[in-house]
């Protein structure tokens, strides 16, 4: 492992797009991909405490409303304990990453997916690949599953993986939306019965940019085929350390802000029988996991809970509410919360926006945190540099800052 992370911004033929549309004002972009089928629900990963809830489908959506889709396929065989801790750790401050991206003044849609590959585990096909989740706005969903893989298998089909996540992913027919591709592994690019040449040549037709994370020595990923991938799809080639401790660094405001983030919880409003307080329970479950990592975690997981990018309305009544997702007079009062039933439709409202209006302040109050301690990081960083750069989080930080660029995406 080289001493310091080298990120190379890699331009193929796009850069003559990128620079003519640069010219004219407008975003670069490829044509808008082709509608693909909505993919199977994936099959549910076992949890020791409770049968799995797989996640909502998002709810129709404006289709030129910004929207930033990003799908992580994992390498889970043997070695990569490392890269899978890192994907738990840092989750929450990746996701904070958009919590201020911005496109014309609107904020835009967040979607992940993630797949395992080199996996040999429940739910894997023959060629040791599982899809553990479309394109989801449900952060629980993915912090669940990241927190439920172990390393299994051995055949890490870096081809293949890729070629199952652009054709069976609901990649959005936006041509501005972001749509990017991490694959993260450290064996050669080259295994597998699909040639990832064809495999990343499909996906930049569709507008996806594909971008290798090897686990490893950087000539090494060269030797592998890692940045000829990278290379073909326009994207970026790094490397990183996947067994290198993430550094935490702890700040004043995370005992108040992880505090506050678990009082959030208290105004979520069940609704959907026994699905929706599955949901809640998973929730719950994701708090204490979080802080089971270290306060830190569970401050940078509550600042994600304060932001627009964590909606619940598939459960919650007030998110469900506010985003005209549901008619609170067509719930059945069974279907209600115990204060809400024998209350009329005003009186439904009131109570429901009483909630709303706690959870806003409870935000509020969270994100003014977030703000000084984001600063105070920042500070500390510079007064005692770190490698987090060579870590999952910090070069996927990297491609994010250059594609939003890309696509007029301020990132505050």
């Amino acid at each position: 492992m080289k001493p310091a992370l080298k990120l190379p911004v890699i331009l193929g033929s796009a850069a003559v797009l990128a620079l003519s549309a640069l010219l004219l004002g407008k975003p670069a972009s490829t044509p808008p991909p082709p509608p693909v089928a909505t993919p199977p629900a994936p099959v549910a990963v076992a949890s020791p405490s409770r049968v799995e809830v797989p996640p909502s489908k998002p709810g129709p959506v404006d289709a030129s409303a910004p929207v930033i889709q990003i799908a992580l396929l994992l390498d889970t065989s043997g070695s990569m304990d490392g890269l899978l801790d890192q994907a738990r750790t840092q989750l929450w401050n990746i996701v904070n990453r958009f919590s201020r991206a911005r496109r014309g003044g609107a904020a835009p849609r967040l979607e992940l997916a993630l797949y395992a590959y080199g996996y040999a585990g429940e739910g894997a096909g023959s060629n040791e690949i599982r899809l553990l989740t479309p394109f989801t706005t449900d952060l629980d969903a993915i912090s669940e599953r990241l927190f439920a893989l172990r390393t299994s298998g051995g055949s890490e089909n870096c081809g293949e993986v890729i070629q199952e996540a652009t054709q069976k992913l609901a990649w959005s027919t936006n041509p501005d939306a972001m749509r990017l591709i991490f694959i993260a592994g450290n064996e050669t690019f080259t295994q597998g019965p699909v040639d990832f040449r064809k495999a990343v040549a499909v996906a930049s037709k569709r507008g996806i940019t594909v971008n290798t994370i090897h686990c490893g020595d950087y000539e090494q990923g060269i030797s592998d085929q890692w940045k000829a991938a990278a290379t073909l799809a326009d994207g970026s080639y790094m490397n990183i350390d996947q067994n290198q401790k993430v550094v935490e660094l702890a700040a004043p405001q995370d005992d108040e802000i992880a505090k506050l983030g678990e009082e959030l919880n208290k105004t979520y409003v069940v609704y959907g029988g026994a699905a929706g307080k599955a949901s809640q329970m998973r929730q719950q479950e994701q708090d204490s996991l979080s802080r089971g990592v270290s306060v830190q975690n569970m401050a940078a997981r509550s600042m994600a809970k304060s932001s627009g990018n964590y909606s619940n309305e598939s459960w919650d009544l007030v998110d469900a509410v506010k985003k005209n997702k549901l008619d609170l007079g067509a719930v059945a009062a069974a279907d209600l919360p115990e204060p809400m039933r024998n209350l009329d439709a005003e009186g439904r409202k009131a109570w429901l926006e009483a909630r709303e209006k706690e959870r806003a302040a409870l935000q509020q109050r969270i994100q003014d945190l977030g703000k000084a301690r984001q600063q105070f990081l920042a500070d500390a960083r510079k007064q005692n540099p770190t490698k987090e750069d060579a870590t999952l989080d910090g070069v996927i930080g990297q491609v994010v800052s250059r594609e939003a660029t890309k696509r007029q995406f301020t990132l505050e």
